[in-house]
């Protein structure tokens, strides 16, 4: 939830912002993560050009005079817009839960058998795996070759860290650039990783979530006191935006520019890789909740997978760490009619499961990455 919520044809072109930077890889920070610093070094890579500013034949030069732009002047409506989905959610959420019992829902807590909550770990392994393919996948887009122990130590740990604190480009970010940076990848070819990423992430949501809502539209209709054709015009809108995408990048290479920064985008071949892995972590990601649903759930997995898709975009529409709040009151609302203290403790399950223990195992796996990475300085200093 993502957001939560996850995202992610080789670049030929000579002018591409992206390229392998040949030499000795160079070392992170010294003897300290330095987050602070790392996280400036990060952000500054989205105004500049990967290596140097450059500029197309017949194109004419930028004006040097920065002028404020549109999306400057307005982007305090989104701001704005994220906090009323905040705190529109959490008055849901309490209205719901309200009635409630900690003695019920400690017993909802505590109600799950080890066959659930090994399914649960099982779906959870498998989500994970699929992300640390979104940072593949951006890599070999950027013709960076990088070992896979790498890859996923990088990918894990950061979408762990910054699922569970938020703020994703200051805590994913720097962890992607303290791991990266050792390997030779500056500030901005990272930055070009992480937007690449997180094209596969929204990929995979809109072809689950198409899929789901034209499939299942007549019984997500009554969870979700909407009308068939609006849950079919929408699924059939997310497909189509989907498609449209694809063929746009398979006519030809585009490209995406932010004043000097330019970034080559995916052709058709790595852009249907991104959607299958998308679709995957998607998938695995609402299994993990759906295993641990009360027994006898009535509701299938395809009409589950667009409840929770429509719960994971409203979370990260309110910017909230992992949508807390948010995400739960849409599954409440939705599932209204199952138990609701047996929902709310499968959503708690589903926080420690999803959440809180890869978080723990993300933490202990950068400690050792920076005890080993000491002992081996150390080594190669005698």
């Amino acid at each position: 939830m993502r957001a939560t919520g996850r995202g992610p044809a080789q670049a030929r072109d000579t002018h591409a912002a992206v390229e392998v930077e040949r030499g000795r890889p160079a070392e992170a920070d010294a003897d300290t993560m330095n987050f602070a610093g790392q996280h400036k070094e990060l952000g500054r890579a989205e105004a500049i050009a990967a290596d140097a500013p450059t500029v197309e034949p017949g194109e004419p030069a930028a004006d040097p005079k920065p002028k404020r732009s549109m999306k400057g002047r307005y982007a305090w409506i989104g701001t704005i817009a994220s906090l009323v989905i905040f705190a529109v959610s959490l008055f849901v959420l309490w209205r719901l839960v309200e009635t409630v019992t900690w003695g019920e829902l400690h017993a909802a807590f505590t109600a799950a058998t080890p066959g659930q909550l090994g399914l649960a770990f099982l779906f959870v392994a498998v989500s994970y795996l699929f992300l640390t393919c979104y940072d593949a996948l951006a890599l070999r887009q950027l013709q960076i070759k990088v070992p896979y122990r790498t890859t996923a130590l990088a990918s894990f740990t950061s979408y762990a860290v910054s699922f569970t604190l938020g703020f994703p480009l200051l805590t994913a970010g720097t962890i992607r650039y303290w791991i990266y940076s050792g390997r030779g990848l500056s500030a901005a070819k990272i930055a070009a990783l992480t937007v690449i990423a997180g094209f596969t992430f929204w990929l995979g949501m809109g072809v689950v979530l198409g899929l789901s809502l034209i499939a299942e539209a007549g019984q997500l209709a009554g969870l979700t006191f909407t009308s068939i054709r609006l849950n079919q015009g929408v699924g059939l809108a997310a497909l189509l935006s989907v498609v449209a995408y694809l063929a746009w990048v398979s006519l030809k290479r585009r490209s995406v520019r932010v004043k000097s920064w330019r970034l080559e985008l995916p052709g058709a071949s790595v852009s249907l890789s991104q959607m299958v892995v998308g679709i995957g972590d998607v998938c695995a990601a609402a299994a993990t909740l759906y295993v641990l649903l009360p027994a006898g759930t009535s509701i299938g997995f395809t009409t589950f997978v667009a409840i929770y898709v429509l719960a994971a975009m409203l979370g990260i529409a309110s910017n909230a760490p992992g949508g807390l709040g948010v995400f739960e009151a849409t599954i409440l609302l939705a599932l209204s009619s199952l138990p609701r203290d047996q929902v709310l403790g499968s959503l708690l399950l589903f926080r420690v499961c999803y959440y809180l223990v890869p978080f723990v195992i993300a933490l202990l796996m950068l400690g050792g990455y920076e005890v080993l990475k000491r002992v081996r300085r150390r080594t190669e200093g005698t």
